[in-house]
């Protein structure tokens, strides 16, 4: 991610919106929504460094153990740990495992519910023939640092034929399951067509049961490879639910939507995504964001309601934002954007970054808030429900978001991943 040009260069697609691996990021509403209510006091934000010295950050989480930790993982393939706003030295280094370039490179880490009990976490890369790799690691006993050579491959997904649209989020949500988000598998306008493909765990939403032990609804798919995960084709075939195979890596959750219908991948949750750059949880209501970088008109971010049953079509490549891709045959049905923008309204834009629901104590103006940004631009908004919704922009910066994140006490962050720094969102 680097500069205009370059930046979209970077992160694949647009002109390949490249931004690096990115592609993708979101955005929620420039464009904005048509007018901002009279009622909603828009918080004033700035920046603060918090931390410097990285290289390439993609994502920034904790695990919820009252450490103080940060963790931030790097393109590279590292892990690093923060401490007010110290650098503590690596956690994990699988950088002999992964490739980067284009939007490739490790993407995602998750800590499970009552991680200093169990010692284990869960990461999303993409590994040296370009394929997606879930795995888990463990760490080394009474430390927390990784053991990079305890992986367990949990879930495997082809993608070599393109570097980029590679998803890369992976997060726990309110109800304990992981949920995994998947870009389309590259290429432009959904090349291999997997955002409205049923049977493909491409352009998706997944939600798997990881931490159960319980033997019923696992899923094995065509042949186990090392680390005790499971290689998925696309589009899936052979799908079993065989006990006689190696034990599986995941269970399928008896409430996903389409568990039981017959050619759909059981794993998943939500389509019609392109590349979903961040989703977050909102950690007070249990409301999903997941914000989608678009094609070359619109950025959007998407709402799933707490509560929701799964099953939600986002549109893509019907829909780019609120308006069709093709206008031949379009079918508008699906769920839209609470809110987008477009590349003709914001000319420096190019890949939204989804971000958090800001939830913590020490800036009341804004709570309730969920902030949001554009990966080429810099620019930061605030989004909020106030009977309808409101967007607007905050803050504009010259840093590359590549990731928002947010700590156990509710502070939000937002990494450069340009110059390495993460910043603090505070209020002046």
């Amino acid at each position: 991610m680097i500069m205009h040009s370059t930046r979209a260069a970077i992160f694949g697609g647009k002109p390949q919106r490249s931004i690096v691996f990115l592609s993708i990021l979101f955005i929620l509403g420039l464009a904005l929504s048509p007018a901002v209510a009279q009622s909603v006091t828009w918080p004033t934000i700035e920046l603060q460094v918090y931390t410097s010295d990285l290289s390439l950050p993609t994502s920034i989480t904790f695990a919820d153990d009252n450490s103080g930790n940060l963790y931030v993982t790097e393109a590279l393939g590292t892990i690093r740990i923060i401490r007010d706003g110290i650098l503590q030295g690596d956690f994990l280094d699988i950088s002999d495992r992964v490739l980067v370039g284009g939007e490739r490179g490790l993407l995602g880490l998750a800590f499970p519910p009552d991680y200093a009990s169990k010692g284990y976490f869960y990461v999303y890369y993409t590994r040296s023939d370009g394929d997606i790799v879930v795995s888990r690691f463990h760490t080394f006993q009474g430390q927390n640092i990784g053991d990079k050579n305890s992986e367990e491959n949990i879930l495997v997904i082809e993608h070599s034929q393109f570097n980029n649209h590679n998803g890369g989020q992976l997060a726990f949500g309110p109800d304990g399951y992981l949920y995994i988000a998947t870009g389309d598998g590259g290429g432009g306008g959904d090349t291999l067509g997997n955002g409205q493909n049923l049977g493909a765990l491409l352009g998706k939403i997944l939600r798997i049961d990881v931490e159960s032990t319980a033997s019923a609804n696992q899923f094995s798919r065509i042949t186990p490879q090392q680390g005790g995960g499971f290689f998925v084709y696309l589009p899936v075939v052979s799908m079993t639910t065989s006990p006689q195979q190696a034990p599986a890596a995941y269970t399928i959750p008896p409430d996903n939507p389409f568990i039981n219908t017959p050619g759909v991948a059981p794993e998943i949750w939500s389509y019609g995504l392109r590349n979903p750059w961040r989703f977050s949880f909102d950690r007070q209501t249990g409301n999903l964001f997941i914000a989608d970088v678009g094609q070359g008109a619109y950025e959007e971010v998407n709402f799933q309601p707490a509560g929701s049953s799964g099953g939600e079509n986002y549109g893509w490549p019907i829909m780019e934002g609120p308006v069709c891709y093709n206008t031949s045959g379009c079918d508008e049905t699906g769920i839209l954007p609470v809110t987008s923008y477009s590349h003709a309204s914001q000319p420096e834009a190019c890949s939204v970054t989804g971000g958090y629901v800001y939830r913590g104590s020490e800036y009341a103006s804004l709570q309730g808030f969920y902030l949001f940004g554009d990966f080429c631009s810099g620019q930061i908004w605030g989004l909020i429900n106030d009977g309808s919704w409101q967007t607007q922009q905050l803050l504009d910066t010259t840093i590359l978001i590549s990731s928002f994140g947010e700590d156990q006490l509710g502070t939000i962050y937002a990494a450069d991943y340009g110059a390495g720094t993460i910043y603090k969102i505070a209020v002046p």
